[in-house]
């Protein structure tokens, strides 16, 4: 999808409606993903399945000829395991936020994965500038804990990238969409750069997308299977 859109001076207000209106309003994806993980210890490429039901589960699994890992994760859990090393979690979102670097939840999670702010960007006020021909919003006050940044595209108002910085405890989470499709009359995000920082440690995971369908009938069963060590955080 081209950019030859032209950002044009618009109330900061305005683009933050724009970009909640497009938000995406289907009941499920079934998508396919190459991806690839990077922390510096481990360099891998993997296929990664997602199905999510809208506000309900996120379910992923990675494969490389076989499954490297499940996930099930819903607005009160993270269920996780891997049949390579024989670990399994089951427990809150610190799993998410040890690889992350920074405190997630679900809705943020799933918004992260659909192009859309990891931020309710109406409750606060916004201040915008035009930057590189894309609307940059940021709050007016930012939160004590972190600043964030979202950097808007001037055609369908989803995220060109977000950023979640905590300067104190030398966080950063910087999430890039380079590239969108579309599908079913859906702008959904091709390519997902996801770089996150937590003092000298970093996780970068890239994702590009092979396939998507929506609302489809999806499984998202899971279950830990026997003999598995826990992991504790």
């Amino acid at each position: 999808m081209g950019t030859a859109v032209v950002a044009k001076e618009m109330a900061a207000k305005k683009i933050a409606r724009k970009h909640i209106s497009n938000n995406f309003n289907k009941k499920t994806i079934d998508a396919k993903f190459k991806a690839n993980f990077n922390n510096g210890k481990i360099n891998q490429n993997i296929s990664v399945y997602m199905k999510i039901e809208k506000d309900k589960v996120i379910w992923l699994k990675g494969t490389k000829f076989i499954s490297v890992f499940k996930a099930k994760i819903t607005p009160t859990s993270v269920q996780f395991y891997s049949p390579l090393k024989k670990q399994y979690f089951d427990g809150d979102f610190a799993m998410l936020e040890e690889l992350l670097g920074t405190e997630i939840n679900f809705n943020q999670l799933q918004n992260l994965l659909l192009g859309q702010a990891m931020l309710n960007i109406k409750e606060e006020k916004q201040l915008v500038e035009i930057v590189n021909n894309s609307y940059i919003l940021k709050p007016e006050v930012q939160s004590i804990l972190f600043d964030a940044f979202f950097d808007i595209h001037p055609g369908h108002f989803k995220l060109n990238s977000q950023s979640i910085v905590n300067s104190a405890k030398e966080q950063r989470l910087d999430i890039f969409y380079p590239s969108y499709t579309m599908v079913d009359e859906v702008v959904f995000p091709k390519e997902i750069k996801i770089k996150a920082k937590d003092g000298k440690k970093f996780t970068q995971i890239d994702f590009d997308l092979k396939s998507v369908e929506f609302n489809t009938a999806i499984n998202t069963s899971f279950s830990i299977p026997n003999g598995y060590k826990r992991i504790e955080l």
